[in-house]
């Protein structure tokens, strides 16, 4: 009895020791690289063919300077340029939250969807804050799929052109991505 467990233990000990080792060759088997990249975010705010729409919204949110509660969800072409007959990449699709009572400052989930290109297949997770009064805003990269599996890093945005008449605005996104 007391040889059989002994035999268990063993063999317990070196399967474990197998495991770590195989998962930690297949950790470092990959560098890390550091990729950057910028693209063009189409979003139509109004009008018709709208690709951002109003989902829920507190009963104080009109009489808010801020727009405080007010909850949009979106789904805007991404460009490999400013124009919207640039060629298409993909989706930004997410969640944008009216989220401060004293500045236009937003919080947002977006999911950057590569359908075409390079990183075709592929996608990044952006989480954060947004403030509006800011030129250039940062946010952070909390994860990617495909060719961005395990990303982290930053992307800055800023306002590229906004147009009242016709609803288009145009964002510009910087993205610094570590990924293996």
């Amino acid at each position: 009895m007391a040889l059989t467990l002994t035999k268990l233990l063993l063999f317990s000990f070196l399967m474990s020791s197998t495991v770590l080792t195989t998962k930690s060759k297949l950790l470092t088997s990959k560098h890390e690289k550091l990729t950057r990249f910028h693209v063009y975010m189409q979003e139509k705010i109004s009008g018709s063919n709208a690709t951002v729409i109003t989902v829920a919204q507190a009963s104080t949110t009109n009489q808010s300077a801020t727009s405080f509660g007010l909850v949009q969800v979106f789904d805007d072409a991404l460009t490999v340029g400013p124009k919207m007959s640039s060629k298409n990449l993909g989706r930004v699709q997410g969640m944008v939250t009216f989220a401060s009572q004293s500045e236009v400052a937003l919080s947002m989930s977006m999911n950057f969807v590569f359908t075409e290109g390079r990183y075709n297949g592929s996608g990044l997770t952006v989480v954060g804050r947004n403030m509006l009064s800011l030129k250039v805003r940062e946010m952070p990269i909390v994860g990617g799929t495909g060719l961005f599996r395990l990303a982290r890093g930053y992307v800055h945005t800023n306002t590229y052109s906004s147009d009242s008449n016709t609803g288009l605005q145009v964002l510009v996104y910087d993205f610094s991505v570590y990924h293996y």
